[in-house]
């Protein structure tokens, strides 16, 4: 079964664009059971390498079937929301903000998938060693990421100035 990185980014270099892993397997009085998770920044990618697993699996003699899944997020550098979101953080903290793309499956791919063409941008507080037993927040960062949503949403509701460019609204 794929396990690992299948192709990285080319937009976004150092980034993992498309992986698989195997998440479970066993065995039971009902027979072999393997889940695995495919994650990928490409709509296309996360459909070819989805359908490689099942395919591994079928050549295996096991029924694949496909469950939830998170769909594909491009980040979008380009995005009018992530320059304002930017010039709100620089503005805030005095200091251009980092930018970062993870690989991962965020509400991001979830949200847009039932509103095609939603600018969206994630953000957060800092979580080290997510989804397991060692997981921990960083707890004043929760506090920075709830005021810069603050001063996010009030610079979106704030009337745009004539001719701003890359205004999300």
């Amino acid at each position: 079964v794929p396990d690992g990185v299948a192709g990285m980014s080319r937009a976004l270099p150092g980034l993992v664009e498309t992986s698989s892993n195997l998440a479970v397997a066993g065995l039971s009085a009902e027979g072999v059971r393997v889940v695995t998770s495919q994650r990928s920044s490409v709509e296309s990618r996360l459909t070819e390498m989805t359908a490689r697993v099942a395919a591994c699996g079928e050549a295996a003699g096991l029924a694949a079937t496909s469950a939830q899944r998170y769909p594909a997020w491009t980040p979008r550098l380009d995005s009018p929301l992530l320059a304002l979101a930017r010039r709100t953080w620089a503005h805030s903290h005095g200091a251009e903000p980092q930018v970062k793309a993870i690989h991962a499956g965020l509400e991001c791919g979830v949200i847009g998938r039932k509103v095609p063409g939603m600018d969206a941008i994630s953000f957060g507080p800092t979580i080290r060693g997510a989804h397991s037993p060692a997981e921990e927040v960083h707890v004043a960062s929760v506090g920075r990421a709830y005021a810069f949503l603050l001063a996010l949403l009030r610079a979106l509701a704030a009337p745009a100035a004539p001719g701003a460019a890359g205004d999300p609204r």
